[in-house]
């Protein structure tokens, strides 16, 4: 995918706030520190388009960004980030739950977990939410610069085995430091783009 122009649209806590268009979307999910912002910059070369912070729960806000003037990039705020109060974590979970649950024009989740570590019981309450409400999802290994080759295949096996993936279950890599990933990952949300 050549990425020629993209641009914020807006940030949003309710549906009335959302852009009113037919565009598709593509929405990035995971936990606050996992990297989503970092990510989606790298996926369109750009290096603060979305905002990063090297403080976790940088992200507050569904937050819109138009991509070739054909599709929306959703960035979505960070789950389990403890220094955030409880009823801030409630009512974000509330909003986030209903753009993913209702929102007609998503067309794919691109879940992010870190490859170093297990995921969470966020990560994985996060992903039963997405596969019973039979959402696409992909799920994306992040940090992959961080773990030497030789060892990646156990990591990527914990996040199989506590997922529920199986073996077969696809988990693709991405370094945003070394552009690992990349282009895979453009072609998976392709797939869903071109999809009706």
């Amino acid at each position: 995918m050549k990425v020629k122009s993209s641009e914020f649209v807006t940030s949003a806590v309710k549906p009335e706030q959302y852009p009113d268009t037919a565009l598709p979307e593509i929405a990035f999910v995971g936990r606050s520190n996992v990297g989503k912002s970092s990510l989606l910059n790298c996926l369109i070369n750009r290096k603060q388009l979305a905002l990063t912070s090297g403080k976790p729960g940088k992200t507050r806000l569904v937050n819109f960004f138009i991509i070739n003037q054909a599709f929306y990039f959703v960035d979505l705020p960070g789950y389990g980030y403890a220094r955030v109060s409880q009823e801030m974590k409630s009512s974000w979970g509330e909003f986030v739950e209903g753009y993913l649950r209702d929102r007609d024009a998503l067309k794919l989740i691109v879940f992010l977990v870190d490859v170093r570590h297990p995921p969470s019981a966020d990560d994985l309450a996060m992903y039963r939410w997405l596969i019973h409400f039979n959402r696409p999802t992909v799920i994306v290994a992040t940090k992959a610069d961080k773990v030497s080759r030789m060892h990646r295949p156990k990591h990527i096996k914990q996040i199989r085995d506590s997922l529920g993936l199986g073996t077969e279950g696809p988990v693709l890599l991405f370094s945003v430091k070394t552009g690992e990933g990349k282009e895979e990952l453009w072609r998976r949300i392709e797939q869903y783009l071109n999809r009706n």
